[in-house]
């Protein structure tokens, strides 16, 4: 690989742990517990299936509340609209703990995946770039132990702004000493990753579409499109060798 390259940014759910897999086989777990613990029958996947839709819609403000009561209040709701009656707090915590420790354990580096990022860590910089709640993704990162996999970790949680603002990939460059024209960002989702990438200007984007989907018209347009991030090396040497062309 040449040098048009010099850092590559990962995002992490979805990119490279399985984060959607991992919160279905901790929503199976609980529907066990609430099945034989507490005898609910159908009730108990409609109260997954709320609170999922509660998490997707989610709006977390750490000055507010802290992550860990705000998702408890997702499970008590839940049940409370599905059962009726009144709250049931202790319960709402038996299910979140349950949901997020099998999540938990389920998040994990695949070994073609480390094999990828140590190869590619022999040419470039990585960084990983993720949105979310300090807590929340601090504790993924170390269920996956990927931190020895990067040279800087950055968590949109613990800045200013997130992803797609451009300040936050600013700060990557300034972490690794690069500038945003040395740099690809790599990532599943076109409204933050992609759109992000874009905005700060980075050399390229890469938008990793597992599932074939396609986009909206409105959609940001991202340089490349893969269906996995094992991909990427290819397309590193690519992109590259285009650039190469070029000069």
């Amino acid at each position: 690989m040449g040098l048009n390259v010099r850092a590559v940014f990962f995002d992490l759910d979805n990119t490279l742990i399985d984060t959607a897999g991992a919160s279905r086989k901790g929503m199976l777990e609980v529907i066990k517990l609430l099945q034989s613990k507490y005898h609910y029958k159908e009730e108990a996947e409609i109260i997954c299936d709320k609170v999922q839709v509660k998490l997707s819609k989610e709006c977390f403000h750490p000055s507010n509340i802290c992550i860990t009561d705000l998702r408890t209040s997702h499970w008590e709701e839940a049940i409370q609209e599905t059962k009726g009656g009144a709250a049931n707090r202790k319960l709402a915590e038996e299910c979140y703990f349950l949901w997020k420790s099998t999540r938990l354990q389920h998040m994990t580096l695949a070994e073609d995946v480390k094999a990828m990022l140590t190869e590619l860590r022999k040419e470039v910089c990585l960084l990983l770039l993720t949105n979310g709640d300090r807590q929340t993704q601090r504790e993924k990162i170390e269920a996956c132990a990927c931190q020895s996999y990067f040279d800087a970790i950055v968590i949109g949680g613990e800045q200013k702004e997130e992803k797609p603002a451009p300040s936050i990939f600013y700060y990557c460059c300034d972490l690794l000493g690069v500038q945003p024209g040395d740099c690809v960002m790599v990532g599943d989702t076109l409204e933050t990753d992609i759109q992000g990438g874009l905005n700060a200007g980075l050399k390229a984007t890469v938008w990793i579409n597992k599932s074939g989907i396609v986009p909206l018209r409105s959609s940001p347009r991202p340089h490349y499109v893969v269906s996995s991030v094992l991909e990427l090396p290819a397309l590193l040497q690519s992109i590259d060798c285009k650039a190469n062309k070029r000069t």
